[in-house]
């Protein structure tokens, strides 16, 4: 909540001080920025999941490495078609781009922390981090940089929290009575003590990859209309359009914590068709509050964002709906990633692409847009909803004996 509220306040208040003309590069930079967050998402959920099955933190952590290297080295491929895609600066799309291999470090310390259950360690770090990317922007944007500079010093407090989490894991888990070998674990369930422990392999970066696609697919599913934005509609109302997809990301990213909590569960076989459930469930019932608040709040939306922004008040539930769909969608992408049947992003890559079609070719106005992007998201979530709940169901258990206990339990269990 710390991190999300932070979130919004930076859009707010940019959104004021950048006026309806400046915004929309602003908010499509953030949006290009939450794109390359995707290998970050992906690798925190690959390293819970990992953590969870076993693996030691020096693997998982020479995997994080290796990963924030693949992804700086494509950031900066992709700075200069950034900057022509979206008609802004070299600089301010470095800026959008400069912080993702930082963001892939921090995430996998945040997926040590989740994995291990050590979910009090996890919030400061979450919090921490929102504030860390945060407060220099502001500082930044009250100073005159611009989205550039607002951009680059959140970047700057992203490395700078990526430092601290790191530090915070590894006082946490030395704190710990757990071991942190997959094998000590079983040796120590089963009783046999005395028995060698087979060495932990590598954690490889194929799940990671594997991984980023899923997210790739719902994170462009929740971003491509910020983006699509600046080329169908005129700077004011692409502006309008941006700022009514505050309401958008609460409903989106409010729930996030219920991924979080949850996902640990999803990852064991035992435990994962009552966790996803559970997941989509509450992920369903909070969209509905989400929304219903969006309504009764909507005529206050001008007295904070001004009232540039006043055209837009009465379709605020439809961008928390969005959102809200997405959240759902984000549940269940999130269990298709630890029980790794990551093939089901297909439907949503599918989706995606329906989605920039059908805005390209027919939304011109800010109603059809978000009206577009409403629909494909509730279809595309219906179908993956469905056959991930399908798929638990029809899941076995896979059978232990007194000799051979799953590991995974029994460092929950403990914990």
């Amino acid at each position: 909540m710390t991190a999300n509220v932070a979130g919004y306040l930076l859009q707010l208040l940019a959104g004021r001080w950048l006026g309806v003309a400046g915004y929309s590069e602003f908010a499509s930079l953030l949006a290009v920025q939450l794109l390359c967050a995707v290998p970050a998402l992906a690798m925190q959920n690959v390293v819970a999941r990992e953590v969870v099955r076993g693996a030691t933190l020096s693997a998982v952590r020479a995997m994080q490495w290796r990963c924030a290297g693949l992804v700086a080295a494509v950031s900066v491929v992709l700075v200069p078609v950034v900057a022509a895609v979206l008609d802004v600066g070299v600089w301010a799309a470095a800026a959008a781009l400069g912080a993702a291999p930082a963001l892939v470090i921090l995430s996998g310390e945040q997926g040590i922390l989740q994995g291990g259950n050590h979910f009090r360690a996890l919030a400061t770090v979450l919090a921490m981090a929102g504030t860390a990317r945060v407060a220099p922007a502001l500082l930044a944007l009250a100073l005159g940089g611009g989205a550039a500079g607002a951009l680059w010093a959140g970047a700057v407090g992203i490395v700078g929290a990526a430092l601290v989490a790191g530090r915070i894991a590894r006082s946490t888990t030395r704190a710990t009575d757990r071991p942190t070998d997959a094998g000590e674990s079983r040796g120590q369930a089963g009783g046999a003590d005395h028995e060698p422990v087979p060495e932990t392999k590598a954690v490889g970066v194929l799940p990671v990859l594997r991984a980023v696609q899923v997210q790739a697919a719902l994170m462009a599913l929740s971003s491509v209309d910020l983006i699509v934005v600046r080329i169908v509609l005129d700077e004011v109302d692409a502006s309008r359009y941006s700022l009514g997809t505050i309401a958008t990301k609460i409903a989106f990213w409010l729930p996030q914590a219920v991924g979080v909590v949850l996902y640990p569960r999803m990852a064991q076989p035992t435990h994962s068709a009552r966790a996803i459930r559970d997941a989509l469930s509450v992920l369903s019932v909070i969209g509905v509050v989400a929304v219903i608040g969006a309504a009764l709040a909507a005529p206050l939306a001008p007295l904070f964002a001004g009232e540039d922004y006043a055209p837009i008040q009465g379709l605020l539930w439809l961008f928390a709906l969005h959102g809200a769909i997405l959240a759902v969608l984000q549940g269940a992408l999130l269990s298709a990633i630890a029980v790794e049947r990551t093939a089901l992003a297909t439907v949503t890559w599918i989706g995606l692409a329906i989605e920039v079609t059908l805005m390209l070719t027919f939304a011109r106005t800010i109603e059809s847009l978000i009206g577009t992007a409403v629909s494909v998201a509730a279809v595309t979530t219906t179908i993956v909803a469905v056959v991930v709940l399908r798929t638990a169901r029809t899941t076995p258990r896979p059978r232990t004996t007194p000799d051979t206990p799953a590991s995974g339990l029994a460092r929950t269990d403990r914990d």
